[in-house]
């Protein structure tokens, strides 16, 4: 599995941005999927994740209420909705893919990730 991230950028606080994982594969609607983010001289920091069916999702408490993830098997792709962003969320954002289907919160349980997208909130 292949996974791209796309979607980052700069924005002002209380804004939005929209993240999106595009995996290859064709195993990918099996997979649970993963948002990490890694601000500079820190460890990489669990976001967000969901299950294969979409039943299953989890959120850091930091982003809970603000920050949605959904999947999209047809497209192979995974959404990360950001609202009301805060500069303490700026950080490169991964996705990663974990091939049993659990939502899982550690970097360890995944198998594959992406290069990361870069977000940036001004204050």
């Amino acid at each position: 599995v292949q996974l791209v991230e796309s979607g980052g950028g700069l924005v002002q606080a209380g804004g939005s941005l929209r993240l999106s994982c595009a995996a290859s594969g064709r195993t990918f609607s099996s997979y649970s999927i993963g948002w990490f983010r890694q601000a500079p001289g820190e460890g990489r920091e669990f976001v967000t994740a969901i299950n294969w069916g979409s039943r299953n999702t989890y959120y850091a408490n930091s982003v809970k209420g603000r920050f949605t993830i959904s999947r999209d098997n047809a497209k192979n792709t995974v959404y990360l909705q950001m609202n009301s962003l805060k500069p303490e969320d700026t950080a490169v954002y991964y996705c990663a893919a974990e091939r049993h289907g659990a939502v899982v919160v550690t970097t360890n349980g995944y198998d594959y990730w992406g290069q990361g997208t870069q977000v940036t909130v001004s204050s």
